[in-house]
């Protein structure tokens, strides 16, 4: 048990390493292209992702989590996942085609119901990357479920540096443009993902499976109908904020003419911020998708929910001190990342730091808790939690901005995280109602003998799967 809860904290420590590289590196940009653009172009920057977000989510989101589970399970099991892999490549490859597709269609009347013409080359722009990033997302699933963080931690950080150094060469070169410079900067993004895939591409040339692994063959649906709880769960917070870059922009827009630029202060800067510890936990979240996964492919129900527990614990151990930190230290956070901000705006990012440092914990807690439950097989009560925490933040977004402004938008945010949180927590730690059929039944017998016969074969299955897993492990070869 020892090796399994070492290996599980070597991989979530490199893929943590590669997320806070990466998310470090994405912050040290954001300081000057904040400086560049100003607080109009950083609206105008932040407004054309939660579309984006959206069509990403129903194309590729939660798929990296589905597609681990998947692996991880045929792993244990002694089964091949040459097949599942290429049957999620071109599943996820049309899926990512349609969603470039609808991006570059809805470009004009969604630039016009957010107000401003400038987002509708912002998003032709963008689009090419729904269908990147879709393909992204196998390959990194396929590795993660081989427990091989490495390639992922890798093509992020190649991501966010190609990223950065276009995204700021454009923004420098047509800084007296400012609509110009936030197109070109999101076109920086598309070639950035280009060049994750083209890393991901290679490094699965060289991957190279165990000839004594029995081979299976994947269908496209189950495929599909493994990843849709994960993408639902997903999909719903890119897609509430979506509805925030239209929804709390009109709501501020009845207070002051700065609507938009309050938005790039709440969404691209204290958001950005509450969620580095989140960043700082990816690795945990992600390494617990196979950890669980295989301890509940092999019988061993209890042991996943223990294995789901204590990432969340180490989840705590990371972000609490985070949390604490951004409270405390957001004054000079602020002039230290953000100082190129007026002296008013830079007032209400510090409040709204302050009020968000309770998000950044209970973010990363969400992150790790929807991941434990995919593992767990799980999925859709992380998507029940997170749409009633949508729910709730609507309703007190639509209560609390009229009357405190962007502050109101955060204090939602945090009852929105607490929500999901509480409640994949209470989901984690429930146990699986198991059926009984008794003699009242109204099949009789047979319905009792039938589901006796099941839990015997899934007993002998699960026992079958832990006898091929600790030969494999004692195979020195």
């Amino acid at each position: 048990m020892r090796l399994k809860r070492n290996d599980f904290l070597k991989s979530a420590a490199v893929l943590s390493l590669g997320g806070i590289l990466a998310k470090g590196i994405g912050v040290l940009y954001r300081i000057p292209l904040t400086g560049l653009l100003g607080g109009y172009g950083m609206g105008l920057y932040h407004m054309a992702y939660p579309l984006f977000c959206v069509l990403l989510t129903f194309s590729s989101a939660g798929i990296p989590s589905a597609l681990s589970r998947m692996i991880a399970r045929e792993t244990a099991t002694g089964r091949s996942s040459s097949s599942t892999l290429k049957t999620a490549l071109k599943l996820f490859a049309l899926l990512g085609l349609c969603g470039t597709a609808l991006m570059c269609l809805f470009a004009p009347s969604m630039s016009a119901m957010q107000g401003d013409a400038a987002l509708n080359l912002c998003y032709l722009a963008l689009a090419p990357s729904v269908f990147l990033v879709a393909l992204i997302a196998v390959f990194r699933g396929y590795f993660q479920g081989k427990n091989n963080m490495a390639p992922t931690a890798l093509s992020e950080i190649v991501e966010e540096l190609v990223k950065s150094c276009l995204g700021l060469f454009f923004a420098y070169r047509y800084a007296n443009s400012p609509a110009r410079a936030v197109a070109l900067c999101l076109l920086s993004v598309t070639l950035s993902e280009l060049c994750a895939l083209f890393c991901l591409v290679l490094r699965s040339r060289t991957e190279r499976e165990r000839r004594t692994l029995t081979a299976g063959r994947t269908y496209a649906s189950d495929i599909l109908f493994s990843a849709l709880p994960v993408m639902a769960a997903s999909a719903l917070l890119p897609l509430s904020q979506t509805v925030d870059s239209v929804l709390l922009v009109r709501l501020l827009r009845a207070q002051t003419e700065s609507a938009v630029s309050l938005y790039g202060l709440y969404s691209g800067a204290a958001l950005s911020l509450i969620s580095l510890p989140a960043t700082a936990c990816y690795g945990l979240a992600a390494a617990a998708v196979p950890s669980v996964s295989r301890a509940l492919a092999l019988g061993e129900e209890g042991e996943g929910r223990s294995r789901a527990l204590g990432a969340l614990a180490f989840t705590f151990l990371l972000s609490l001190p985070c949390g604490v930190g951004l409270f405390l230290f957001a004054r000079p956070i602020v002039s230290l990342l953000y100082g190129g901000l007026a002296q008013s705006e830079a007032e209400i990012l510090i409040s709204l730091v302050k009020l968000l440092a309770v998000s950044s914990v209970s973010l990363a807690g969400v992150d790790t808790l929807a991941a434990c439950l995919t593992g767990m097989g799980r999925a859709k009560k992380a998507a029940l939690s997170m749409a009633v925490a949508v729910c709730v933040k609507f309703a007190l977004e639509c209560l609390l901005v009229p009357r405190f402004s962007v502050g109101g938008a955060a204090i939602a945010a945090n009852a929105c995280y607490l929500v999901a949180f509480f409640l994949d927590l209470y989901y984690t730690v429930k146990k699986k109602r198991v059926k009984k059929y008794d003699h009242g039944h109204r099949f009789g017998n047979e319905e009792g003998r039938r589901h006796g016969a099941g839990d015997r074969r899934h007993e002998e299955g699960a026992e079958s799967a832990r006898a091929q897993y600790v030969a494999r492990r004692s195979d020195p070869a």
